[in-house]
């Protein structure tokens, strides 16, 4: 039990990057800190939206929200999900000094053809549990949803995010059809070498093994992929190499991983049999300041596995104002949400994209080195992401604890009596209030 004097009380939702940050920051100002995570553990996106290749980097990652979440006076609520386990309006009837929302942006956005999410699980998966899938699926207990990636597979995307998806997909089937054909891969070495030169070290080819590979699709053109970035007021002559080098990056990471790019088309149609998903229907586009679709091209392309890639926004909560998908934000330097006196948004509850690499400032683009070595597998490019997001949340603290130091701590039995409430929160999932032993059994229970 803390010590009951008067002092600050904030509630941060989601322990991840940027809410450990928060609480890490909060916690060494006096502010108590109560960190309610809807996992096991707090690592987010890190352990479940990052691919399982990143085996390094998600281990220092993870240590360093363990630090910053051991620190004294913050108190860590695991298994409790805000909207389901515990509503917004429970906290606020808390009255904590302020609340923070660190929940990041999990929900996809939808697939933009009316009628087809009556295909999820028959032909239409989504990126988050697809990837959330992929990294879990080799546990001990694991018991979430099952995918079984298909040759020929469709991914509608564009971003960063979708060549992770392209080559989960890749790495997948060549897997499997390698151990059909009694040859045992390691996975995860194939992924750092790629797909093209695994198999020449075997004397094999796609079509060796009856493979054709996945496409990705894209609604503008190859240049336009952010896959590097383009500075602002810059000159035809710096445009134009921009674009060669996202066309030659691109390039390299198709032929790397097997998979064939097709850029300037969108879904305008879906075909369906007996309740199953058997492909999309396509069309070209034309750049005209947007993605116009030229309806007179319309073809089919004929597939059971199609895996939307367009992005995550962020799961609305009642009481909360939305401005279209994202959160209605007051205050850009607190994050403070319009409408909602001492209830502020962080990370990628912000930016409203769930891709790791868009959790930096909003507007902001990475390094061209960094997107290099992202593409050609050379390092992640994700611990620049990871460190910008850190920045960003120290910039908004610093403005929400010179707000707090303006406000009245709450007083003795009012800290006493939302200790109480966390601490009948945590009896109810187990959890005894040790961070460290709770981290080092549920990783335990899945190795």
């Amino acid at each position: 039990m803390p010590n009951m004097d008067s002092r600050h009380v904030v509630v941060i939702v989601g322990g991840a990057v940027a809410g450990s940050e928060a609480a890490f920051q909060l916690s060494s100002r006096g502010v108590l800190c109560v960190v309610v995570e809807q996992h096991d553990r707090p690592y987010g996106k890190i352990e479940d939206g990052l691919p399982r290749w990143h085996t390094n980097l998600r281990a220092q990652e993870q240590k360093r929200i363990d630090e910053k979440l051991s620190n004294p006076g913050v108190h860590f609520i695991p298994r409790t999900r805000l909207g389901h386990d515990l509503n917004l309006e429970d906290i606020k009837r808390w009255q904590p000094s302020a609340i923070i929302l660190a929940n990041g942006a999990w929900r996809d956005r939808p697939f933009p053809l009316p009628g087809i999410d009556r295909f999820v699980g028959k032909g239409l998966v989504y990126q988050n549990p697809f990837v959330y899938w992929f990294n879990h699926y080799v546990e001990n207990r694991y018991s979430g949803p099952q995918f079984h990636p298909q040759d020929g597979a469709i991914v509608i995307g564009g971003g960063l995010a979708s060549l992770d998806v392209v080559k989960i997909v890749m790495l997948e089937t060549i897997s499997r059809a390698l151990e059909k054909c009694g040859k045992s891969v390691n996975l995860l070495a194939m992924e750092r070498q790629g797909c093209r030169k695994t198999l020449e070290e075997l004397g094999l080819t796609l079509s060796d093994l009856g493979l054709q590979g996945c496409t990705l699709y894209y609604r503008r053109r190859v240049e336009d992929m952010p896959v590097a970035p383009a500075a602002q007021n810059t000159t035809p002559e710096q445009i134009a190499k921009t674009e060669a080098t996202r066309r030659k990056l691109l390039e390299i990471f198709a032929d790397k991983y097997m998979f064939q790019f097709q850029s300037q088309r969108t879904p305008v149609g879906y075909l369906a049999i007996d309740g199953q998903l058997q492909g999309l229907r396509l069309a070209a586009t034309l750049q005209n300041g947007h993605a116009s679709v030229l309806d007179s091209s319309a073809y089919d392309v004929r597939t059971q596995f199609v895996v939307s890639s367009i992005g995550s926004i962020q799961e609305p909560f009642p009481g909360l104002e939305m401005a279209g998908e994202k959160y209605k934000i007051k205050n850009g330097n607190t994050g403070e949400l319009e409408g909602s006196d001492g209830i502020f948004v962080i990370g990628n509850a912000v930016t409203g994209k769930g891709n790791i690499l868009a959790s930096r400032k909003h507007g902001r683009t990475v390094s061209q080195r960094m997107l290099e070595q992202y593409l050609l597998g050379v390092g992640s490019g994700y611990e620049e992401a990871f460190q910008k997001v850190e920045n960003e949340t120290r910039g908004k603290i610093e403005a929400v604890a010179t707000r707090l130091s303006g406000q009245p701590p709450l007083p003795p039995e009012r800290v006493s009596e939302l200790m109480s409430k966390i601490e009948l929160l945590q009896r109810r999932v187990g959890y005894s209030g040790n961070y460290r032993q709770w981290i080092e059994t549920t990783l335990k229970a899945i190795n």
